[in-house]
């Protein structure tokens, strides 16, 4: 066969990503705060895009105002200011509006479901607007509980709460000086979130280079400190202190704070003959135990977490639901005209001319970008929302088995997207604020044919064993009574399935229970 050079013509598909779907499929998957500065970062670089000011009002309505101002000014008195009976016998709407201003409006931004009540109705349309979803029933409306929007969120106004360093260094700046507030203080840093020292006390001594007894006092001076029990090393030197505060520290709770082993274990038998007590005198002492705080420093935190704020609300509407978008979260963005048309004049060269055109380009893509996302959002929402509608009314006992796979067929888009769009986003609604993601959920069989949500399987095992010593149920439940009890609601689970999500939720064994109720009891 001879080899030669030739030209062939081939018509073929495939698909081709390009940078703006690429750029497109990634804003899905941005959270808010990533928006934000996605957002910003735009605005910077391209100079015909700008975010439109807070009360919806862009530039240019604002200059057309000015202008219609100028052109018909309002009457004045000889000095040039307005008077109060320029205002009173003024027909005009300014004069109107001016002593008919309504506080509420004028003070407070309505735009969100977080910001009234009355900011919940129905619009016909918009990206940024509301959708209503037909949940079906009869009377379950009633039994949802709308969140209270009303008012602003004083909460946000106090002031940040102090860290454990900063109640520490407080402390030892008003009662230490000189070398010893120092030592203090390089042991203050080591203190872990939860109270405790998180360094050996000898290798901190060789890196400042003082000798370990000086070290030792200032332990022992941190450690009279408030919160009691705070630089302690180990969990038996925790409660001790706690117990020495509270004058409980004899020989007696010594043994029993030195055997906290034998505690966790439940074997009373032995601590009775190690702390040579009675049973009275051991339950007492276990009770004086529990008491204390294991962990002194949760009360405060080195570092605050950051407030989660939702992207989505959903309200009742009825026998529906009602869902939008949190109009906070999303920067509205706009195309400069005036810019475009001052660098658009004649006379421009061709090279400006050209990256005018990208820059306007591109502002128009990202404009059409966020307003398609904003769409998807909404409508992934709206199927989870009508899939999980036995949740938002009955609670997490009646949380369905659902995947993405389900939601991704029902309105027609890919799998992957349903996965961008519920990554790192929040729906608020009457029983709190939830992630996307939690509303998926693996599912076992139940007697109705449809499935149970595993999360459904945990709250059920979990009302069960904290009815445990009560009147309907005076003894431990086992495992195995457990799965009795479950398939007689209609939950058909295995044994180890049953110990799988019992100790998911970090609930112990029969064993372990009857252990904790007898040193409680």
């Amino acid at each position: 066969m001879a080899l030669s050079q030739r030209l062939d013509i081939r018509q073929s598909q495939s698909l081709v990503m390009t940078p703006q779907l690429q750029q497109a499929i990634k804003l899905l998957a941005l959270s808010s705060l990533e928006i934000q500065a996605f957002v910003d970062d735009a605005v910077e670089k391209n100079p015909l895009l700008e975010i439109a000011q807070a009360d919806g009002a862009d530039r240019r309505d604002t200059d057309n105002n000015n202008a219609a101002e100028d052109a018909a000014p309002l009457p004045t008195s000889q000095s040039g200011e307005r008077s109060s009976d320029d205002i009173l016998n003024s027909s005009d709407m300014a004069a109107s509006e001016a002593m008919d201003a309504d506080y509420a409006v004028e003070a407070f931004d309505h735009d969100t479901a977080g910001d009234s009540v009355q900011s919940t109705g129905i619009s016909a349309g918009g990206a940024d607007g509301m959708l209503g979803l037909s949940a079906g029933g009869s009377g379950g409306g009633d039994d949802f509980d709308a969140p209270d929007f009303a008012g602003p969120d004083f909460d946000s106004f106090a002031a940040p709460e102090l860290t454990l360093r900063e109640h520490l260094l407080a402390q030892a700046g008003a009662s230490l000086s000189g070398t010893q507030l120092f030592l203090v203080q390089q042991l203050i840093d080591l203190i872990e979130p939860a109270g405790y020292l998180g360094a050996n006390l000898l290798s901190a001594a060789h890196r400042l280079g003082v000798p370990l007894p000086e070290m030792e006092a200032a332990l022992i001076c941190l450690q009279s400190y408030d919160p009691t029990g705070v630089g302690a090393r180990d969990l038996a030197e925790c409660i001790a202190l706690q117990a020495k505060e509270a004058d409980r520290y004899d020989p007696c709770m010594a043994k029993l704070i030195d055997n906290l082993d034998l505690v966790a274990r439940g074997n009373f038998d032995g601590l009775r003959r190690i702390c040579r007590v009675d049973e009275e005198d051991l339950r007492d002492m276990l009770i004086e135990l529990r008491s204390y705080d294991p962990k002194p420093g949760s009360h405060f935190g080195e570092e605050h977490a950051q407030a989660v704020t939702p992207d989505i609300f959903l309200s009742a509407d009825g026998n529906s639901w009602s869902l939008e978008l949190n109009s906070a979260n999303l920067p509205r963005l706009l195309v400069n005209n005036n810019y475009t048309a001052q660098l658009g004049i004649d006379g421009t060269d061709k090279a400006t001319k050209e990256w005018l055109n990208d820059c306007l380009a591109d502002a128009n893509w990202l404009i059409r970008a966020m307003d398609q996302r904003q769409r998807t959002i909404l409508k992934v929402t709206a199927e989870i929302v009508k899939q999980q509608d036995g949740f938002f009314r009955g609670g997490i006992a009646h949380l369905r088995p659902l995947t993405l796979r389900q939601v991704a067929d029902a309105i027609e888009m890919h799998e992957s997207t349903v996965s961008r769009v519920t990554s790192n986003k929040y729906l608020y609604c009457g029983r709190g604020l939830f992630d996307l993601k939690y509303f998926f959920s693996s599912g076992i069989a139940s007697a109705d044919g449809e499935g149970a949500s595993a999360a459904a399987v945990k709250s059920h095992i979990k009302t069960m064993i904290a009815a445990e010593g009560t009147a309907g149920c005076a003894k431990i439940l086992s495992d195995d009574t457990l799965v009795v009890m479950l398939k007689a609601q209609g939950f058909d689970l295995a044994r180890r399935t049953v110990a799988k999500y019992r100790e998911a939720i970090g609930i112990g064994s029969s064993v372990q229970r009857r252990r904790q109720k007898k040193m409680g009891s």
